[in-house]
């Protein structure tokens, strides 16, 4: 979603990214399809596109496919192709760092996550991997907090760990869930952390204490899966999640 609201953007397995324009909140639900609410396409990932990001300070989209590469559109246009492909694998998850607006973070398929520069497009910092150091823990999202140097990952393992972008090291590890973490947010004052599961729950955790301060159930199971997506409102008391069960849900 763009600073405004006024855009979106969503990736798709066609391995496109269509821009949207957000339609007004006055209207019809059961109105006629209006054309101009899409924009156009960015067209370049050959394979799915696992995760879009948007920087309002940079007027810049981040995204990471199953193609093995990150793409940083509507600035050079170019694509960051992540070094030794075989050594990280694909990107799963990408985000921008946000105590440096040049760095962004990006998670692998091997269980490895690193920060790269956008302007140069080089390796900075290879962060630690959980697990064995052969096989690492599936990484399913990873996010910056919006003020500190601190990058969080949900992972297949049911744990959520947090990093330090300066050294990579593990700053905390804990068991979050009763099944694999599927994704993460931070509410915009950096105090609270939200994350889903594939067991059907939303949890929201103290960022300062990491204790758990609220559970609810939220969607129900499907193919084994449940919650794919959390956020939270950038200037409302409201959370949002999406799940398998083809649901989208809105809690005050």
């Amino acid at each position: 979603m763009s600073a405004s609201g006024e855009q979106c953007f969503s990736g798709g397995v066609d391995g496109t990214i269509q821009s949207w324009n957000t339609p007004s909140p006055s209207i019809d639900p059961y109105d006629s399809y209006e054309p101009s609410v899409l924009r156009g396409a960015l067209s370049g990932h050959t394979d799915s596109v696992w995760g879009v990001v948007y920087s309002a300070a940079h007027h810049r989209l981040l995204s990471c496919s199953a193609d093995g590469t990150v793409r940083l559109w509507n600035a050079a246009n170019t694509a960051l192709t992540p070094p030794s492909p075989s050594e990280l694998g694909a990107p799963t998850s990408v985000d921008l760092v946000s105590s440096d607006p040049a760095y962004m973070v990006a998670s692998f398929s091997s269980g490895h996550m690193a920060l790269f520069n956008m302007e140069t497009q080089q390796l900075v910092l290879k962060l630690e991997s959980a697990g064995a150091p052969d096989a690492p823990c599936k990484i399913n999202k990873v996010l910056s907090h919006p003020a500190l140097p601190v990058s969080i990952t949900a992972q297949e393992d049911r744990h959520i760990r947090f990093f330090d972008n300066n050294t990579g090291k593990l700053i905390h590890s804990m068991v979050a869930h009763l099944d694999s973490v599927t994704c993460l947010a931070v509410d915009p004052n950096g105090l609270y952390l939200m994350s889903g599961s594939h067991d059907c729950s939303i949890r929201l955790w103290n960022m300062e204490s990491r204790t758990c301060i609220q559970e609810f159930t939220a969607h129900r199971k499907k193919f084994e899966e449940s919650i794919h997506d959390v956020a939270f409102h950038p200037t409302k008391c409201y959370i949002g999640s999406a799940g398998a069960d083809a649901l989208a849900k809105v809690f005050v």
